[in-house]
């Protein structure tokens, strides 16, 4: 069983600031990538970010300068810090990761529940 649980959505105003959790838990052997991705409504799903496992990063061109992905290894968490936000950030925010489980040959993909942020004055 494999779990990944969000946190740190919510409601800021624009230009602030938000720092966005994902842990996985359950029985774990190994994680690849790691991403967040986010929808809007009436929105398609958008990578918004991702980060392998040995830290190389990549981002949306939307989010580029603002939004920064880490990950620490040994919490099995990633992280998404958003700053100067602006309301077209506005949108549900999930979790992705590719993970291996025990006798597994092959990677498994697994999503976050979603949290929310809402970027308004």
């Amino acid at each position: 069983q494999v779990q990944l649980v969000e946190s740190g959505g919510g409601l800021v105003q624009p230009g602030g600031s938000l720092r966005l959790s994902c842990a996985a838990s359950g029985r774990i052997f190994s994680i690849n990538n790691m991403a967040w991705y986010r929808q809007a409504p009436g929105k398609q799903r958008e990578l918004v970010a991702i980060i392998a496992s040995a830290g190389t990063t990549n981002y949306s061109d939307t989010v580029k300068g603002r939004f920064t992905i880490s990950r620490d290894n040994t919490k099995r968490t990633v992280y998404l810090q958003m700053n100067s936000l602006k309301p077209e950030d506005t949108a549900v925010y999930y979790c992705y990761a590719e993970i291996k489980n025990y006798f597994n040959t092959g990677l498994n993909d697994y999503w976050g529940q979603g949290t929310q942020v809402t970027v308004s004055s």
